[in-house]
């Protein structure tokens, strides 16, 4: 994997997350900046999870068909996605809210050589399933929060 980044004006890579994009504040997601998208993208997929939850890892977001861009706007829906069923039971995005301890949130991002034709009621394991064979790059933000 080569070029693809993900990053966001508002944390850098395994640092904290402010308290506005958690359930300790707005619960909106932060803006992502994407650069290096590779040719041939179709369209962006981003998985956002969280491995150090109790039960196993916890899914935050889920989107996929994100027409290829140079960002993600603060508190949006990605221009043309859809967006799966998160653990929270819905779609949309889902803040950090730990229990306890400090959690890692993997921002997982995915230039896809196709457009993937998913129901609204699929889930990261869709996702995944739906994206092999396809993944021409991927790019990893990763931030932490603690209550």
């Amino acid at each position: 994997m080569g070029a693809l980044k993900l990053s966001s004006p508002a944390f850098e890579n395994n640092k904290p997350i402010p308290a506005k994009f958690t359930c300790k504040g707005e619960n909106i997601s932060p803006e992502l900046a994407i650069s290096g998208i590779p040719n041939g993208a179709k369209s962006l997929a981003l998985i956002v999870d969280d491995p150090d939850a109790p039960m196993g890892t916890w899914v935050h977001w889920v989107a996929w068909n994100i027409a290829p861009t140079q960002k993600i706007d603060e508190g949006s829906v990605p221009a043309g996605s859809s967006q799966g069923i998160t653990d929270f039971g819905k779609p949309g995005y889902g803040g950090p809210c730990p229990p306890s301890g400090t959690h890692r949130y993997f921002f997982k991002l995915y230039a896809l050589d196709s457009v993937l034709n998913l129901p609204p009621t699929s889930k990261k394991s869709d996702l995944e399933s739906a994206m092999r064979g396809h993944i021409l790059e991927k790019a990893e933000l990763v931030g932490l929060f603690s209550k």
